[in-house]
C-alpha cells in the first residue's frame, strides 16, 4: 500500500452507523443536538483576541455559516472550499477520480478531507496574519480583556507574548474548524440533511428573526430619529413619527423576504415525474421525481463561498500593498475594482431613498454584473455538481435498475433508461442551476432581511429538510413503505 493510500485510510472520521436504517427518532436526535453544539460554539469567544475586523462582513458570516470573534469563525468556509477545488480539479480533468467505484469515492472523500484540514489551518493563519482577528498589545486586569491601544492600569505584552498570543488563537480556530469538519459528519451520517445545510439555516434562521422583530436601538434614521434594529417594530414606529422614507424601506425588506420565500417554496414543489414499473411485478409502478431546482441550494453555496473568499483576498492584498482585486474602505466596504462588480446593490432602498428611479448608471451596472456571476457560476457548479455527486443520468440510472424498476412499454436496458432520464437531466441541471442564480441574485439586489442569498438558502435547506423528514417518518410509521422506499 502506498503512503497517500495509507493517509487517506487512516483519517479520522465518525464511525457509521450498524444498522441500515435510523429511526425517525434517532436521527432527529442526533440532528438537535448538533444544532444546540453549533449554537454554543457560536457563543465562546476566542481567547486573546482584542479586535474583531470581520464583524462588519455580515454577508460572509451568513453564507460561511460562521460567528465572527467565536471558536467557531470560520464556519464551513474550508469545506466548501476544499469542496469548490477539487471539483474544479475534477471538473477539469487535472486530477480524475473514478466516481463509479467504491474505492473511487472512498478517495475523493479521503482528499477533499484532507483539502478541507489544510484550509481550516491556512484560512485560521489569514485571519489572524491579515487582522482580521487581531490579538491584543495590551492586557487590562481590571476588566479582563485584551487591548490594541493603551489605556489607565493595563499591562504591555511582551512581542513573545503577542506572537504566543497569535499562535493560540490559530489554534483555537483550528480546533473549531475540526468540530465543524466532524460535526459535518455526524449530521450526514446520523442525522437529516448535512451539516454544511444545517449549520447555514441555523445561521440565517437566527440572523432573520433578530432583523425582523428586534426591539433594541438601532442607529438613527433619515430624520434623527431612533428606530428599532428589528424591521416590524421599526415599520410602525416610522409610521407613527411620519417618516415614509425608513417606512417604505421596511416595508420593503419585508414584502422581498416574503416573495423570496413563496417563490422558493413553490420552485422546489416543482418536478418533473418520470413512470416506471417494477418488472417482476405486473401493474405496479411508481413516478420517479426529479426536482426543477435538481442540484438543490449546492450551486449557490458553492458560488458564494466563492465571492467570500475572493473578498477575503481582494483584502489580504490590499494589506500588502497589491490591490489587484481591488481596494475597500476603512470600513471594509469595496469602493473599487473587480471586488466592487461583484458586490450586491440594494437598488429598491436606492430608489426609496431617492425617490426616482434616475440613481445613475453605475448601481444598475453593478447590478446586471453582479447577477450574472451569480447565474452563470451556479449553472456552471450545477454541472459539475451532478458530474461528481453520483447525479448524471447513468449513476440514476444504475440505481433503478438495482431497485428492480424499468420503463413501462420497453426492454430493461440500463442504456435505455439512461438515454430517457438524458432528455430532463440536463435541462434541468442547467434551468435549474441559472434559476436558482437568478433568484438569489434578486434578493440580494431587492435588499431582503438577512441578505436575500441567506434566505434563499434557508428557505431550500428547510424544505429539503422537511421533505425528508416527512420521508423518514413516513417509513417508520408503515413498515411496508421503508423497504418500498429503502429500494428506490
Amino acid at each position: 500500500m502506498s503512503l497517500w493510500s495509507t493517509i487517506i485510510n487512516n483519517l479520522p472520521e465518525v464511525g457509521g452507523p450498524t444498522q441500515k436504517k435510523l429511526s425517525f427518532k434517532e436521527k432527529l436526535k442526533w440532528t438537535a443536538m448538533i444544532l444546540v453544539i453549533y449554537y454554543i460554539l457560536g457563543l465562546l469567544p476566542l481567547f486573546g483576541l482584542a479586535k474583531n475586523a470581520l464583524e462588519r462582513f455580515e454577508f460572509l458570516s451568513i453564507v460561511l455559516a460562521a460567528q465572527f470573534g467565536s471558536i467557531i469563525s470560520l464556519g464551513i468556509g474550508p469545506i466548501v472550499t476544499a469542496s469548490i477545488v477539487l471539483q474544479l480539479l475534477n471538473g477539469s480533468g487535472i486530477v480524475k477520480f473514478d466516481l463509479t467505484t467504491t474505492e473511487g469515492k472512498k478517495t475523493f472523500q479521503g482528499v477533499q478531507k484532507l483539502l478541507a484540514i489544510f484550509f481550516i489551518i491556512f484560512e485560521a493563519t489569514i485571519y489572524v496574519s491579515m487582522g482580521g482577528l487581531s490579538t491584543g498589545q495590551y492586557y487590562n486586569p481590571a476588566t479582563n480583556q485584551f487591548l490594541i491601544e493603551a489605556v489607565p492600569g493595563a499591562i504591555a505584552l511582551s512581542a513573545s507574548m503577542v506572537t504566543t498570543l497569535k499562535f493560540l488563537l490559530i489554534f483555537q480556530l483550528f480546533i473549531g474548524g475540526m468540530m465543524i469538519l466532524f460535526m459535518d459528519e455526524v449530521v450526514s451520517k446520523w442525522g437529516f440533511g448535512s451539516g454544511i445545510s444545517l449549520f447555514i439555516a441555523a445561521g440565517v434562521s437566527q440572523s432573520i428573526f433578530i432583523q425582523a422583530f428586534n426591539w433594541l436601538p438601532g442607529p438613527t434614521g433619515l430624520k434623527g430619529i431612533t428606530y428599532s434594529i428589528g424591521a416590524v417594530p421599526a415599520l410602525f414606529q416610522s409610521l407613527a413619527a411620519g417618516d415614509p422614507t425608513t417606512a417604505g424601506i421596511k416595508l420593503a425588506a419585508l414584502i422581498s423576504t416574503i416573495l423570496v420565500f413563496v417563490i422558493v417554496v413553490y420552485a422546489q414543489a416543482m418536478k418533473v415525474e418520470i413512470p416506471l414499473s417494477f418488472g417482476r411485478i405486473r401493474g405496479h409502478g411508481i413516478r420517479w421525481p426529479l426536482s426543477f431546482i435538481y442540484t438543490s441550494n449546492i450551486p449557490v453555496i458553492l458560488v458564494a463561498a466563492l465571492l467570500a473568499n475572493v473578498q477575503l483576498w481582494g483584502r489580504l492584498l490590499q494589506n500588502w500593498g497589491h490591490p489587484l482585486l481591488g481596494t475597500f474602505s476603512a470600513g471594509g466596504q469595496p469602493i473599487s475594482g473587480f471586488v466592487l462588480w461583484i458586490q450586491g446593490v440594494d437598488i429598491v432602498r436606492s430608489i426609496i431613498e431617492k425617490k426616482t428611479f434616475l440613481i445613475g448608471a453605475a448601481p444598475y451596472m453593478q447590478s446586471l454584473v453582479y447577477m450574472l456571476f451569480m447565474v452563470v457560476g451556479s449553472m456552471i457548479f450545477s454541472i459539475f455538481w451532478v458530474q461528481t455527486a453520483g447525479m448524471d443520468a447513468k449513476s440514476q440510472a444504475r440505481q433503478m435498475m438495482a431497485s428492480g424498476l424499468q420503463i413501462p412499454g420497453f426492454r430493461k436496458d440500463q442504456r435505455v433508461l439512461e438515454r430517457l432520464l438524458n432528455r430532463y437531466i440536463w435541462p434541468l441541471t442547467i434551468m435549474g442551476g441559472l434559476s436558482i442564480g437568478f433568484l438569489a441574485a434578486l434578493a440580494d439586489l431587492t435588499g431582503a432581511l438577512s441578505r436575500g442569498t441567506g434566505i434563499l438558502l434557508a428557505v431550500m435547506i428547510v424544505y429539503r429538510l422537511y421533505e425528508e423528514i416527512a420521508r423518514q417518518h413516513m417509513m417508520d410509521m408503515n413498515p411496508m413503505m421503508r423497504k418500498f422506499i429503502g429500494g428506490i
